[in-house]
């Protein structure tokens, strides 16, 4: 069981939760960052660090954000991903979605 990053890091791409992979797994599209399953080791390090709640362990993923398991590894197995294992600044709308999640 690996961890899912979920739709709330859309748009926001904050990179706390990088900074404390011990296995470095996490991979960046334009928009979003996305676990790798294969690498993930189960550790959970990453959850405390989302400032959005993005990221869940797969057997406690809320119904509503089961497909994200399945677009996580659709998108380590479409390649072309760059890792990322430094904190990065945000993007530019990551502060509207922060506050439109309510957080």
């Amino acid at each position: 069981m690996a961890y899912i990053v979920t739709d709330n890091c859309m748009d926001c791409m904050f990179t706390d939760c990088v900074t404390v992979c011990p296995v470095n797994c996490f991979y960046g599209s334009t928009n979003m960052i996305y676990i790798n399953p294969d690498e993930c080791i189960d550790c959970g390090a990453c959850v405390p660090e989302c400032p959005v709640e993005a990221i869940f362990a797969e057997a406690d993923l809320p119904d509503a954000k089961k497909e994200w398991t399945a677009k996580n590894k659709e998108a380590i197995t479409a390649g072309g991903l760059a890792s990322i294992t430094e904190k990065r600044d945000p993007l530019p709308t990551a502060e509207d979605k922060k506050k439109s999640l309510g957080f």
